[in-house]
């Protein structure tokens, strides 16, 4: 069921980033008085096919790891005389620019439109709270502390660990100044630190920024305060709410969360007397853990979820998110394309380059998590797919846009020989990355060597 759900949930990926960005190049090519022959999403042999009234047939085909919009075109088919005035080859060369645009525009407008719905809903993140500084680090000669929220990382807002590490990959590999600026936990205060990176040196293969900068996020222990309560939970029908704070249970102090928890579990069904403190005033309940299977341990569990003050809501108004979508397609455009920069100048290996097995299982996780999350998937990969097809390669968008700007440059075509000898290079280069992405996402799913050996060990 689970791999029957992160299939389904990959090809709804796909097909709808796919969808967009061949609708981008096919809207404007028929804006343009270009006849497309065909609309396919995905390859091979078609599922389902149709035409409409102006001739174009419609498909969806087996392969759902891309798609095509086929036009008229005298470098491909033979053209009838009555549809030559429709070809796209005579068409003029900044009506070729647009339709070649179009497509990863699309993916930028569907990102922005998924990007808008997720700043109204809201995300939840964790605040990135310094938890230890090696000496002599540069978090050190920064002068960071423990305890510290870092704010925001040369000016621009970190309020989450995730967007936190998102600037770190944009300073990686520069020396010059870095900016932190952080609050001490529960204070107003802001404070501003600054110091060079210097050599800042980072494993290509297993990248850990923080290491390499020298400190970890690590979130003070929570109290045993409680911050959601199920509906008909045993912890609901003792009468704890939200808010509450938990002084004892049977006489023990609960100093914090995990003491809280660590009571519970081995009390399933037995009743447990609780001090409770709600608005300054304590007073005394009974709560009986209900018995629950986890991993094949039989456990209590009340129902109750800790009131955790270091998750920041990132939400805002429909205005207002307008620019946030726009904002945060820009980022992660700049952020693809510095990634792409560190892996070609080896500050990060390729190892970590995903292929179809590896976008089907974030797909597949996030989908799990929440709509938000799966939209944010969605609204990464449309980027991603976005500035990948515009990069200078033929075969792909930007490569022929290429050949359209160097002919509308020179006033003629770039020559038949100079475009196939191109597309040759490409195909072989997306190719070659393609079959590598593949082997490093079933080199991930293999077992590792150590825990290989380990089990032979365990056997002998």
């Amino acid at each position: 069921m689970e791999v029957a759900k992160t299939i389904f949930y990959a090809i709804l990926a796909l097909g709808v980033l796919v969808s967009f960005h061949e609708f981008g190049h096919f809207w404007v090519a028929r804006r343009c008085g270009i006849k497309v022959l065909r609309f396919s999403i995905g390859f091979g042999k078609p599922i389902v096919t149709w035409t409409d009234k102006l001739g174009t047939e419609y498909a969806i085909a087996w392969i759902p790891l891309g798609g095509y919009v086929r036009m008229v075109d005298e470098r491909e088919d033979d053209v009838a005389p009555e549809d030559l005035p429709y070809a796209f080859n005579r068409k003029p060369v900044w009506q070729r620019i647009a339709v070649v645009v179009a497509g990863p525009a699309a993916n930028f407008l569907l990102a922005i439109f998924f990007y808008w719905i997720i700043a109204m809903q809201g995300v939840v993140g964790v605040a990135a709270i310094v938890g230890q500084v090696a000496p002599g680090s540069i978090a050190d000669r920064a002068g960071l502390q423990p305890g510290l929220e870092i704010l925001s990382v040369d000016g621009v807002q970190t309020p989450t660990q995730q967007s936190f590490h998102e600037q770190l990959i944009l300073r990686l590999g520069d020396t010059s100044n870095i900016t932190f600026s952080a609050s001490p936990t529960g204070s107003e205060e802001v404070y501003t630190y600054t110091t060079p990176l210097g050599e800042w040196e980072v494993d290509s293969k297993k990248p850990d920024l923080l290491k390499a900068i020298g400190l970890d996020l690590s979130l003070p222990e929570f109290e045993a305060e409680v911050g959601s309560v199920e509906s008909d939970s045993p912890a609901d029908v003792a009468g704890l709410e939200s808010g509450d704070r938990i002084v004892s249970a049977d006489g023990e102090s609960m100093e914090n969360w995990q003491a809280w928890v660590n009571h519970i579990k081995p009390r399933a069904e037995q009743p447990i007397a609780l001090i409770v403190e709600r608005n300054g005033v304590q007073f005394p309940l009974t709560a009986t853990p209900a018995r629950v299977e986890v991993d094949g341990e039989s456990i209590g569990r009340l129902g109750v979820g800790p009131l955790n003050r270091y998750w920041r809501l990132d939400k805002y108004g429909p205005l207002e998110s307008v620019g946030r979508a726009l904002n945060d397609t820009w980022d992660k455009s700049v952020l693809t394309l510095v990634t792409l920069k560190k892996l070609v100048t080896g500050r990060i290996s390729a190892e970590h380059l995903s292929g179809p097995l590896g976008i089907a299982k974030v797909a597949g996780q996030t989908a799990e998590v929440g709509l938000v999350y799966y939209l944010g998937f969605l609204a990464l990969l449309s980027v991603n797919l976005g500035v990948l097809n515009l990069l200078p390669i033929p075969v792909l968008d930007g490569g022929h846009l290429v050949y359209y700007i160097a002919e509308a440059i020179k006033g003629s075509p770039v020559s038949e020989k100079v475009q196939v000898i191109g597309y040759k290079i490409g195909l072989f280069l997306v190719m070659g990355l393609m079959i590598f992405a593949i082997g490093n996402d079933i080199r991930r799913e293999l077992p590792d060597d150590s825990v290989v050996e380990q089990n032979i060990s365990d056997q002998q």
